[in-house]
């Protein structure tokens, strides 16, 4: 989805050579930059031809940005403007994750501020949600960008007062909620592990309200603006990778964010939400 430029965002070493790190990770924001960014100007990052992404985005930013003023620029403006830290960015960024076996890569919706650096690894980093993995072509992920455009800006804030245990625990510092009592969990029956792929499986490692619903059906729930409904989002790679990650989250329609985690997909643990996730919120 994103263009050469972008790509360069993470580091590769060459075959043969002593690889002492996969990737380049992008420094967290200083409370300083957390300023900085209050005061600049929003720059939202299209992607180059016809993009579904790029209608999703500009839907959501116009509706739901509320943070700084924003504007709407394609990758060669991006370009000319990264150095400046007058602008933030909001743009996908494409790579590697760590240590991700087989080199797997994924697309991440990564709010930025401009580095006079001129280099992207150094760019200060708010939030980077992971939202496909690289060369898909689908449209799963429409009805969860609202969401994220919500929480990367109520991230921003939490970030200024807790930065210490966010630089600790990433986006798993919010796998803290125990509000699941009295909201129902959408879930996407397409991106479920095997030992959690029917509701029957479901019951015995969950007790509270769920529904399981393909993308479609969780679109359309969430069209109606459900007061209680908190939604799965999932991210893995393509089944004949035979490797890689895979990123469950959960939000609500609000840009809450009540849980995030990542594992490596093995033949025993194989992609998807699984029974081991509903640990962390019964």
């Amino acid at each position: 989805m994103i263009k050469t430029v972008i790509k360069k965002y993470f580091l590769f070493f060459s075959f043969g050579f002593l690889s002492l790190a996969l990737l380049a990770n992008p420094p967290l924001a200083t409370k300083q930059q957390i300023g900085m960014f209050k005061n600049s100007k929003t720059c939202v990052v299209f992607e180059d031809g016809v993009s579904f992404y790029n209608a999703y985005v500009k839907d959501a930013v116009q509706k739901y940005w509320k943070s700084t003023d924003y504007e709407f620029i394609d990758l060669r403006e991006f370009e000319k403007r990264r150095t400046d830290s007058k602008y933030s960015f909001l743009v996908l960024m494409d790579g590697a994750w760590d240590k991700d076996p087989g080199g797997v890569s994924y697309n991440y919706m990564s709010l930025v501020l401009g580095d006079a650096s001129n280099n992207l690894t150094k760019m200060p980093e708010f939030c980077s949600i992971p939202l496909t993995y690289s060369g898909d072509t689908g449209t799963d992920f429409e009805y969860v960008i609202p969401a994220i455009v919500k929480f990367m800006q109520k991230h921003v804030k939490i970030l200024e007062k807790d930065r210490l245990p966010i630089s600790i625990n990433g986006l798993k510092y919010y796998n803290k909620s125990t509000g699941f009592k009295d909201k129902v969990l959408l879930l996407n029956k397409d991106k479920m592990a095997p030992n959690s792929n029917s509701s029957e499986k479901i019951k015995a490692a969950y007790p509270y309200d769920f529904k399981l619903l393909n993308t479609e059906e969780i679109h359309e729930e969430l069209a109606a603006n459900p007061p209680k409904a908190v939604f799965h989002f999932h991210v893995g790679p393509p089944q004949d990778a035979g490797a890689g990650k895979c990123f469950e989250m959960i939000f609500d329609l609000e840009g809450n964010l009540y849980y995030y985690n990542f594992r490596k997909i093995t033949n025993d643990n194989p992609d998807g939400f699984n029974l081991k996730d509903f640990n962390y919120f019964r």
